[in-house]
C-alpha cells in the first residue's frame, strides 16, 4: 500500500492509500479525485489522466513506453520530463508518498 498525494489545479490536496497492484489512475477513480477523468478506463487509449509528477519523484519511476508517450502528445500542455499517464503508472510499497499534480484540464 502507498499514499498518494494527489494536486488538484486549484491547489487542494487529496492524500489517499492505495493498494499494491493497482494504478495510480485507479487510486484516483476509486477515491472520487476530482481532476483525473480516466476516459478510456485505463487502457493507454487517451490521455485524460495525465499528472505533472513532483520533480522528486520522475526518476523512481519505470520510464515511459512507446505508447504512453504517444497519448501524452494528445495531454493538455505536457511536460517532456514531468508528464505522465496515472493509468501506466503501477502502485507498489515503493511509491509510497508520491505526489502527482493534475493540470489545468483534461483533452
Amino acid at each position: 500500500m502507498a499514499r498518494i498525494t494527489y494536486i488538484e489545479h486549484n491547489g487542494t490536496k487529496h492524500e489517499v492509500e492505495v493498494a499494491n497492484g493497482m494504478t495510480v489512475m485507479e487510486g484516483a477513480r476509486d477515491n472520487g479525485i476530482p481532476g483525473i477523468d480516466a476516459d478510456c478506463g485505463g487502457a493507454c487509449a487517451c490521455s485524460t489522466c495525465h499528472v505533472y509528477v513532483d520533480p522528486a519523484w520522475v526518476g523512481k519511476l519505470a520510464p515511459r513506453e512507446a505508447m504512453e508517450e504517444d497519448m501524452l502528445d494528445f495531454a493538455f500542455e505536457p511536460d517532456a520530463e514531468r508528464s505522465r499517464l496515472t493509468c501506466q503508472i503501477k502502485v507498489t510499497d515503493a511509491l509510497d508518498g508520491l505526489v502527482v499534480q493534475m493540470p489545468e484540464k483534461q483533452i
